[in-house]
């Protein structure tokens, strides 16, 4: 009932209000009870379709807050917090209807019996004490008061002004001007006192339905400008796509350039790359000119269209290289200088501005590993291997290079006693048990080492030949008449790598063992 520029709800729901007065001066007829009941229905029906809408409403920010909670985070806690107050007071509204409600009979289906609310007196006693409000009188129009506020002090600026006056305007409770009474009443007076009971509780209704179409309107501004401003051109980035990111030398640079928000309906008014026009598509326009010189070149220009009488320039900004046509490859070994016989040696082989595909790379012992580039070298017998590498250019021309790498054998390694290297002190029960190995000190390659044999020495006794790994019953024979101080020599270790075959490794350091 605010003054002002009404909407057609508004007005037909002051419409109403003057239909309900006048009827109090007549004998209300139980057709016009039955009416207001009937549209009392009608508006619990409405609220259930909108309660439906803003739960879905709300269900796809929440979404949205979970993909995006920079941008929908604080929109959903603002949102939950209007939500909660808004169902606080339905409930409260809802408890009033129950209260005045309580003696009301219904019929078989549960419905009001319209015709027999035309009372109001539970109605003013429930709200008036004299010719004031009573308590729960003022308690009803403080919660109407709060509610607007409630709203602007959750939402804050997330919530546009006209949002907020069209909020507060529709919870107003200014004191109204009656012709019929000939004065100014309170709005609590002009709105409830005297009326038939089912004429308060279709307000009530109505008055939940406020609530939840505010509910409904907060959650529509609070996305109003980010569909402005996802509809509005200054979204859209343009992006240059090159057909690759090296240009050799002379070579034609060329690709396109499209907006990060493709829309295959948008033509650009023009198109600038690099000072010249350029044909525009849908979404996109492609370019050619030429590479220039071996360096790192600019691509400037920009996207331009129309939008509400202006021009709107989006800006293109990247780079391209330009290199020198290859005239050889690149050829390195992953851990080393060399390649070592007995092991698998990785390899990369690649020429600079040619895609793997296009690489052919071969050499005794040489093969492919699996991803692009990645190849293994099994060296056999010799001192050197070369490997040649061909490369196809995009113009279908063939470059070619070759190296040359030593071959080198594994180094020797050293003998160890329980994994440990040089002198081992320990007793002899120790060195009964333990184990003979042989380990490559500074080797780049992770390799397995079996021991097959060595030979046991104690100083003034016969050297015990060994097959195997561990000492037998002539070493532990020697070894039950030495005492503390005194040393074994474990030495002529004979190594091999596993899964190599009979391959044995160089002479392996020896290793000693102190008595203890």
């Amino acid at each position: 009932m605010a003054a002002g520029k009404l909407s057609p709800r508004q007005k037909m729901i002051n419409l109403m209000y003057l239909v309900f007065i006048a009827m109090l001066a007549l004998n209300m007829s139980k057709e016009v009870l039955s009416a207001f009941g009937i549209l009392n229905s009608k508006i619990i029906e409405s609220n259930s379709i909108t309660d439906e809408r803003n739960e879905n409403s709300f269900g796809q920010l929440a979404q949205k807050a979970q993909e995006q909670p920079g941008q929908y985070g604080e929109k959903k806690l603002i949102v939950e917090k209007i939500r909660k107050i808004s169902k606080e007071y339905c409930d409260y509204l809802e408890g009033i209807k129950t209260t005045v409600t309580r003696k009301t009979e219904k019929d078989a289906q549960g419905n009001f019996l319209y015709e027999q609310m035309d009372k109001g007196d539970l109605v003013d006693r429930l709200f008036f004490k004299g010719e004031k409000p009573s308590k729960e009188g003022q308690e009803f129009l403080d919660k109407i008061k709060d509610y607007p506020a409630q709203i602007k002090e959750i939402a804050g600026s997330k919530l546009p002004e006209v949002e907020v006056n069209k909020i507060e305007k529709r919870f107003a409770t200014t004191a109204i001007k009656s012709k019929s009474a000939g004065a100014t009443l309170p709005w609590i007076d002009y709105n409830y006192k005297g009326f038939p009971l089912i004429a308060t509780v279709t307000k009530l209704t109505q008055l939940q339905a406020d609530v939840k179409a505010t509910e409904s309107d907060v959650m529509a501004s609070m996305f109003q400008s980010d569909l402005i401003a996802a509809a509005s051109l200054t979204a859209y980035q343009p992006i240059v796509v090159l057909e690759k990111s090296v240009f050799f030398q002379g070579e034609a640079v060329k690709g396109k350039i499209i907006l990060g928000k493709f829309d295959p309906k948008l033509i650009a008014k023009s198109v600038i790359v690099n000072g010249s026009s350029i044909q525009a598509s849908a979404g996109q326009a492609n370019f050619s000119f030429g590479s220039g010189n071996i360096g790192e070149h600019p691509i400037s220009g920009s996207f331009n269209f129309d939008e509400n009488g202006k021009v709107i320039s989006l800006p293109i900004k990247d780079k391209y290289v330009v290199v020198a046509r290859p005239k050889s490859a690149t050829i390195s070994a992953d851990k080393m200088n060399v390649v070592y016989r007995g092991v698998v040696n990785p390899m990369t082989i690649s020429f600079a501005g040619i895609s793997a595909d296009k690489v052919k790379a071969s050499a005794p012992g040489l093969s492919p590993s699996g991803s692009a580039g990645a190849y293994s070298m099994r060296p056999g017998g010799g001192t050197q291997v070369v490997i040649n590498v061909i490369g196809t250019l995009p113009d279908n021309s063939i470059v070619s290079d070759r190296k040359t790498f030593r071959i080198k054998g594994i180094p020797g390694p050293t003998g160890t006693i329980r994994g440990e290297m040089g002198v081992v002190k320990g007793p002899k029960s120790s060195l009964e048990i333990s184990t003979i190995g042989a380990k490559l000190v500074d080797f780049d390659f992770e390799v397995g080492l079996d021991v097959v044999g060595f030979n046991f020495k104690v100083a003034g006794q016969p050297t015990v030949v060994v097959a195997g790994n561990k000492l037998n019953a002539q070493c532990k024979s020697v070894l039950s008449k030495v005492g503390r101080g005194d040393q074994v020599t474990i030495s002529e270790i004979k190594t091999k790598l596993v899964g190599a075959g009979s391959y044995l490794l160089p002479r392996t350091a020896p290793v000693i063992y102190e008595i203890q």
